[in-house]
C-alpha cells in the first residue's frame, strides 16, 4: 500500500508527504508527492497511528444496555469491539473489574464470561482491534485475591489499577456526585444508596489495606512484573503510598495537587478524554484540561466513550499541545507506558497501525483504519 498527500503526524512533525507499507509494518515516509502507479490520494487528510486506548469498560454498556437488562457475551463483544475500531483504536486494553462495590453489579457476574468471551473471539480471528487486558483491581472486595489469581498467569495482562470507590473520598469526595451517578448509571434508589453507604465503609475498613498489601506482593512477584496504577488519586499521601509500592501510573487523579505530586515522582499521568471532551469532570474534580495547561497529563483514555480519545486529542491543542504531542497521548505515550515498543507512531519499521482522518466543523472524522497493514474499518 502507498499512500500520497496525506497530512503526515509523527512523533515531532506534521507535514503532507508520502507513506509506504510493506506487509505488516512501515516501509518508508516522505515529504512531498510520490509518483508511485497505484498511490491512493488522501486528499490532505491526516494519516495518524493507530490510537492505544488503556482503560475503557466501554463492554459493560453492551453487557448491560439499560439497567437490568443484560445482553450475550459475545454480540456484546463484537460491537464493543467494532465501536472501538471505528473510534480509530487498534490496540485496546479492555478494563474489566475484579469486585464491586455492589453485589449484583455486571462486573461480577460476567467478569469470567467476559475474559473467556474475548479470548475466545480473538482466536478465532473475529475481532477487528488488538484486545489486551487491564485488570481493575477493586480493594474493598472480600474475595478479591482469589478472584485476581486467575489472571495473573494470563498473557493478555498489561496493567493492574488499585481502586477504592468508597464514597466520602478519592472519586467521590462529593457524596452529592455519588448519588447522581449511582441513582442514574446503576438505576439505584434513593434507599438503596442510604442503605449501602454504612455497608461500603465497613467493607473498606475490614478489607482494603490487606487485599492492597496481597495483590501488590503478587504483582511484583510476577515473572514479568505488570505496571501497577493508582486509580483516583485525591492527596499527595495517596500518591506517597502508591510510589512506596512501586506504582508507575497515577490513573485520574482528582486535584491538582495529587497531580503535582504524581509528576514530581515520576509517575506517567492518565486522564480522561471524555473529561476534555466535556468542558470537566462529570464527578466534579479537577479538569483535564487544567492538568494539560499545567503539562502535567501524558495519556488520555476513551474511558467509557470510545469516540472521545481522538476528539480529545485535537482539542488538546487549544490548552497549547502542539498537534504531534497531542496524538502521542493517544498513542506512542500509552504504548510506552505498558512495553509496546512495536507501534504508536508513524515511524519506519513499526507495525502499520494506521488511520485516515478528516476533519469536520472542528471535529476529527475517521473515515477509515488499518492494524498490521490491514483494513479494519
Amino acid at each position: 500500500m502507498i499512500i500520497a498527500n496525506a497530512r503526515v503526524v509523527t512523533r515531532d512533525d506534521v507535514f503532507t508527504g508520502s507513506l509506504s507499507v510493506d506487509g505488516e509494518h512501515i516501509a518508508e515516509i516522505w515529504p512531498g508527492p510520490t509518483a508511485a502507479l497505484g498511490a491512493e490520494d488522501w486528499e490532505g487528510d491526516y494519516l495518524l497511528p493507530g490510537l492505544v486506548e488503556l482503560h475503557t469498560d466501554n463492554l459493560e454498556k453492551h453487557l448491560m444496555p439499560r439497567p437490568k437488562v443484560s445482553w450475550p457475551v459475545l454480540p456484546a463483544i463484537l460491537a464493543h469491539d467494532a465501536q472501538v475500531a471505528t473510534a480509530g483504536i487498534t490496540t485496546v486494553l479492555d478494563a474489566l473489574s475484579v469486585g464491586d462495590i455492589d453485589t449484583d453489579s455486571v462486573r461480577i457476574q460476567m467478569l469470567e464470561a467476559c475474559s473467556e468471551g474475548l479470548r475466545t473471539a480473538a482466536q478465532a480471528g473475529v475481532l477487528r482491534a488488538d484486545h489486551l487486558l487491564h485488570i481493575r483491581l477493586e480493594l474493598a472486595e472480600e474475595n478479591l485475591v482469589e478472584m485476581f489469581a486467575p489472571f495473573l498467569d494470563d498473557e493478555r495482562l498489561r496493567l493492574v489499577s488499585l481502586m477504592d470507590h468508597t464514597p466520602g473520598q478519592r472519586q467521590w469526595t462529593d457524596i452529592g456526585h455519588y448519588r447522581t451517578y449511582v441513582t442514574g448509571k446503576r438505576g439505584w434508589s434513593e434507599e438503596k444508596v442510604e442503605s449501602m453507604l454504612d455497608r461500603l465503609l465497613e467493607r473498606q475498613e475490614r478489607y482494603v489495606n490487606a487485599n492492597r498489601a496481597a495483590v501488590v506482593a503478587q504483582c511484583t512477584r510476577r515473572a514479568l512484573p505488570v505496571p501497577l496504577a493508582t486509580h483516583d488519586d485525591t492527596t499527595t499521601d495517596h500518591v506517597a503510598e502508591g510510589v512506596a509500592e512501586g506504582v508507575s501510573i497515577s490513573e485520574f487523579p482528582t486535584t491538582l495537587a495529587a497531580a503535582r505530586a504524581a509528576r514530581a515522582h515520576g509517575l506517567g499521568i492518565i486522564m480522561g478524554a471524555p473529561n476534555v471532551v466535556r468542558g470537566g469532570s462529570h464527578s466534579g474534580n479537577v479538569s483535564a484540561a487544567e492538568l494539560a495547561r499545567h503539562d502535567l497529563l501524558d495519556v488520555l483514555s476513551s474511558d467509557y466513550v470510545p469516540a472521545s480519545l481522538l476528539h480529545a486529542a485535537f482539542l488538546l491543542q487549544a490548552q497549547g499541545f502542539s498537534l504531534p504531542k497531542a496524538i502521542a497521548t493517544v498513542s506512542h505515550n500509552p504504548a510506552r507506558m505498558i512495553g509496546l515498543s512495536d507501534r504508536g507512531e508513524i515511524a519506519p519499521g513499526l507495525r502499520a497501525d494506521l488511520v485516515r482522518v478528516r476533519m469536520m466543523g472542528g471535529v476529527p472524522v475517521v473515515l477509515a483504519a488499518w492494524k498490521a497493514g490491514r483494513r479494519i474499518v
